[in-house]
């Protein structure tokens, strides 16, 4: 029988309603990195809108891997208890919830979009970024301070992230998202483009995977059993092939974050570089690279990139591109996009009862 958008989708001991997430997408709303109202009703709309899978924005594993000060964190228990609510009405609307845990490496201490995204300097309330090589991120504006990282620093980070899993798992998240994509912290060891260490962590192939692989490692460690991992990652660094990561590192990668934990690969792009250039950003973009690494593993994948219609999402599973459509932009747009696209596409699904009289005819 072929899947479709809204065929339920079982991770180990975990059963996904369908086949739509809720994309990570950063919100800038969390003062000194705690969650507030508006993450709860931006996370619980999208719950209360049916999708299977609601993602939080990337939620940083300590104060120097946010991108923003206002980044939401969960580098304490008292951050982790801000959540607990949103997590528990995620729940309760029937969505699974995951957390994508996160460092921001050499691009944090930048400011929100809305102020300019460029770089706070280090007299202006900014901080030291951390990377695998002191190789600054060339923001426009100008740079900030870069430290490569030594084994100590290598290892404080890999216990953040664990340290953080843990208490994700302990306030009811169901899915933990490792974020090695986009040119942070993770995908900056992978990419020969930052990473030009000649130690354990650089240089070959292996080196430069062993960080978010060990990362993976210590994620599941604490993660229950019958709960799945995820990991994002940049499928290409859309630069010139010689000296960059390409699709073809990506499907070298799936199986060793597979055989470190990883039951799904959420596959984006790009991210590395602003001399970055993409082909055609177009609808649906990014799946090509989705399918390659899901021919490359026995796990699942997920894709997300230019997926706006209820149409493209379930032909996409049904041709079996992908296991996961990942919605970002849309959800925004229309939080309840999963009620719609079961609409569209002719399927029934229980609404909620307070919605039950605007539901669509």
């Amino acid at each position: 029988m072929t899947d479709s958008l809204f065929t339920p989708l079982s991770l180990r001991g975990t059963t996904i309603p369908n086949r739509i997430m809720v994309s990570p997408m950063c919100q800038y709303s969390a003062p000194d990195g705690f969650a507030t109202d508006w993450h709860q009703v931006h996370l619980g709309s999208r719950a209360v809108g049916g999708a299977g899978v609601v993602m939080s924005e990337a939620t940083a594993v300590s104060p120097t891997g946010r991108i923003t000060p206002t980044d939401l964190g969960i580098w304490s228990d008292d951050h982790a208890n801000a959540l607990r609510d949103t997590v528990g009405f995620i729940r309760e609307r029937g969505s699974v919830p995951g957390i994508q845990l996160a460092h921001a490496g050499r691009k944090a201490s930048s400011r929100a979009p809305w102020d300019g995204g460029g770089p706070i300097p280090t007299d202006e309330s900014g901080w030291e970024t951390l990377a695998p090589s002191a190789k600054a991120y060339p923001h426009e504006e100008g740079e900030v301070p870069t430290k490569a990282m030594d084994h100590s620093a290598i290892d404080r980070v890999i216990e953040q992230f664990r340290l953080a899993a843990k208490r994700a798992r302990d306030i009811g998240f169901r899915i933990a998202e490792v974020h090695a994509a986009h040119g942070y912290l993770l995908h900056e060891f992978l990419s020969p483009v930052t990473n030009d260490r000649d130690d354990a962590y650089g240089g070959t192939f292996e080196n430069r995977a062993r960080l978010p692989c060990e990362v993976t490692e210590a994620v599941r460690s604490v993660w229950p059993e019958d709960a799945p991992v995820f990991v994002r990652i940049s499928g290409t660094d859309w630069l010139p092939k010689r000296d960059s990561w390409t699709i073809e590192d990506s499907a070298r990668l799936a199986p060793l974050l597979a055989e470190a934990g990883a039951d799904l690969i959420d596959v984006s792009s790009g991210g590395i570089h602003p001399d970055q250039r993409l082909p055609n950003a177009g609808p649906g973009y990014q799946i090509p690279y989705a399918e390659r690494v899901g021919d490359a593993t026995d796990i699942s994948v997920g894709a997300v990139g230019g997926i706006t219609t209820p149409q493209q999402a379930d032909q996409l599973i049904r041709n079996d591109r992908a296991d996961l459509a990942i919605v970002g932009r849309e959800h925004l747009r229309n939080p309840y996009f999963a009620l719609e696209a079961a609409h569209k596409l002719g399927v029934e699904v229980e609404w909620p009862k307070q919605y039950e009289r605007g539901r669509f005819r």
